[in-house]
């Protein structure tokens, strides 16, 4: 069965944007950038893969199919960019929002049910890219998260989980430092 892994990056108050979806802030290196593209080249948007030295029509690695709430898909939306992903199978989830791409599926419907519904077909995993509404939606069926953690506190912003109080535990399996103070860590449904 497919899994659900919340792939992410985080300040160290568990912001994922500022307030106003910010991400500029985040302490970036080369070094960094490589060694995650190599790790997560699907996570790299189709229009940036050639100007990071990728085949664009490289085959997907870990995922084929990336989630997106309205708030991660929309600031891309604004400035044209209607397929992100090409690579992968892309849903975004509004009740709202109107996209008219054969590669962008926009949901309406309950989100848990509709990702158990994913995780039963085949294909590769499914990676939920943000935000943290969807994750909170989705907290039950999320079976990996792989989290960037950088060395800076936000003070305000979108959180990673946005939404009831529900404590799940998952387990560390793994953790990476890089130069920028940057630590990944995956986690496991514990």
């Amino acid at each position: 069965m497919r899994k659900l892994v919340y792939y992410i990056g985080v300040t160290l108050d568990g912001y994922i944007a500022g307030p106003g979806g910010e991400v500029d802030f985040y302490p970036v290196t080369p070094e960094y950038e490589a060694a995650l593209g190599a790790e997560f080249p699907d996570s790299i948007p189709t229009h940036l893969r050639a100007h990071v030295g990728m085949d664009v029509d490289a085959p997907n690695k870990r995922w084929d199919t990336v989630l997106m709430g309205r708030g991660t898909y929309e600031p891309g939306l604004l400035l044209g960019a209607v397929d992100p992903f090409a690579h992968l199978k892309q849903y975004v989830f509004s009740s709202t929002l109107e996209v008219d791409h054969p590669n962008v599926e926009i949901v309406s419907g309950d989100a848990a049910e509709f990702v158990r519904g994913l995780k039963q077909q085949d294909g590769l995993d499914i990676w939920l890219c943000g935000g943290g509404k969807l994750a909170s939606q989705l907290l039950e069926e999320i079976d990996e998260m792989i989290v960037k953690s950088y060395p800076v506190v936000a003070g305000d912003g979108i959180p990673a989980f946005g939404g009831v109080f529900q404590p799940t535990s998952f387990t560390a399996v793994r953790r990476e430092v890089y130069g920028n103070g940057a630590q990944v860590t995956w986690f496991e449904r514990a």
